[in-house]
């Protein structure tokens, strides 16, 4: 038996590129914050778009709040989409990509063309990201132990 030495891959240091080209290092802190943000804000947008499904189904129909659903589900995809881009800048693309527009165009477009969907629920579904947005900046905002000012 012979006593081959064993093969390590080389270790990089930081910023280094690998031999494909692409630099390796392990996540930083400030990625791990954009992925814990990232998760927070599909949550809150899926916590958002059900309470605001129940309550179209509840006092309107559920034709409607499916519509409503419909736009929810695509801007959940729209703002995961926008993350994924946003996680590559900087390393791999000097700019955001327009693509995912092409998503939203797509189902107004759908939308337009099917008699059963109706544009404005599907248009307002689409925005509750946005909604989530506000939800999450008003958090952030306003400190978690403190109360209003009483006025006497």
């Amino acid at each position: 038996m012979t006593n081959a030495p064993e093969s390590h891959p080389p270790t990089l240091a930081a910023g280094e590129a690998t031999p494909n080209g692409s630099p390796e290092s392990p996540p930083s802190d400030s990625m791990q914050e954009f992925d814990q943000l990232q998760q927070e804000l599909i949550v809150t947008t899926l916590v958002v778009a059900g309470v605001i499904f129940v309550s179209v189904w509840y006092f309107y129909s559920l034709k409607l709040a499916l519509n409503y659903l419909l736009g929810a589900c695509t801007g959940v995809v729209y703002l995961r989409m926008l993350a994924k881009d946003v996680a590559r800048l900087g390393r791999e693309k000097e700019r955001l990509s327009k693509n995912r527009f092409a998503l939203f165009i797509g189902l107004i477009i759908v939308a337009s063309q099917w008699k059963q969907l109706q544009i404005m629920p599907i248009f307002l579904g689409f925005l509750t990201y946005k909604a989530a947005l506000l939800v999450y900046t008003v958090r952030t905002v306003m400190p978690s132990g403190s109360k209003p000012a009483s006025r006497t």
